[in-house]
This record gives C-alpha cells, sequence and structure tokens, in this order.
C-alpha cells in the first residue's frame, strides 16, 4: 500500500505498519559512526556491560529514525510534499541489539494549507514498538501532503 494524499486521512485514522525490523549491532555501530556519536554506550561493550543496562544500548536518533522509516510506506509515500515538524520525541524505554521492531500510526490533527490549495498537514502520533509490547520511542510528525486532485 502506498501513502494516501491529504482528503483521504481523517483524524482518527490508524495503522499498524507491516514491516518488522530486528536491530542489529551493524545498524547501530554504522549509525553511531556515520554521525559521529562517540557515546561509549552505544560503541563501547565493556563501557556499555558497567553501565546500568549492562549491554549495549541502542543509539536513539537511530530508533527515532526507524520509527519514522516503517511509517513511511502506509502513510507518506508517494504524497509527500515535506515533513514540517517533529514535536513530542519521547524514549519510555531502551532498545538493545536484537530487539525487533514494529510501528503504529495515528492521524491526531488535520488542517488544509493555507499556502497550498489542495493540500493539507497531517499530524501523525508515530509510535515504536519492541517484541514486548513496550514502546520505545513515539513522536508527533506533521507531514505536508499533496491532495488526491494535485
Amino acid at each position: 500500500m502506498s501513502g494516501r494524499f491529504f482528503d483521504q486521512w481523517a483524524v482518527g485514522d490508524t495503522i499498524e505498519h507491516p514491516i518488522r525490523r530486528t536491530v542489529t549491532e551493524t545498524d547501530n555501530l554504522l549509525f553511531s559512526t556515520m554521525t559521529h556519536n562517540p557515546q561509549p554506550l552505544h560503541i563501547d561493550v565493556e563501557a556499555a556491560k558497567a553501565s546500568e543496562f549492562g549491554q549495549i544500548l541502542v543509539n536513539g536518533t537511530f530508533t527515532f529514525a526507524l520509527m519514522v522509516g516503517l511509517s513511511v510506506g502506509e502513510t507518506t509515500l508517494g504524497t509527500l510534499v515535506a515533513n514540517l515538524g517533529y514535536d513530542a520525541v519521547r524514549m519510555p524505554a531502551p532498545v538493545f541489539i536484537g530487539d525487533t521492531m514494529h510501528a503504529t500510526s495515528e492521524v491526531t490533527e488535520l488542517r488544509p494549507s493555507k499556502s497550498r490549495p489542495g493540500s493539507g498537514i497531517v499530524t501523525f502520533r508515530h509510535q515504536l514498538i519492541n517484541q514486548r509490547g513496550e514502546v520505545v520511542c513515539e513522536c508527533l510528525r506533521s507531514a505536508l501532503l499533496k491532495g488526491s486532485g494535485a
């Protein structure tokens, strides 16, 4: 399923995204080094073992990016004009190597664009959930979407 146009959404629409993803050591290491994040909790096994977590903690910005990426296919693929912002980003539980994630999205707000007739802004509440049913990341994402007549 591809993304929906602005006028195809309604407040309360909810999606359980079908793609699941298991986080690997390579994911975490590459993302941390590509973004120049030297946090020992993410890249140093011995430092991570000595922490309260007792193991490598997955980089939170990877976790956030994975959540948004898992949502794209059913929300904005092919209909996005621009992402306008991300608000209320929270990470209520840690992510570890080997955790398997899935995402959900709910439309919380809709408003027509004042500057682009036919287009509109959809606010999604995204959640990333691990294999234990714990929410590990959530946010509000505002996206400017094309209308179906655009």
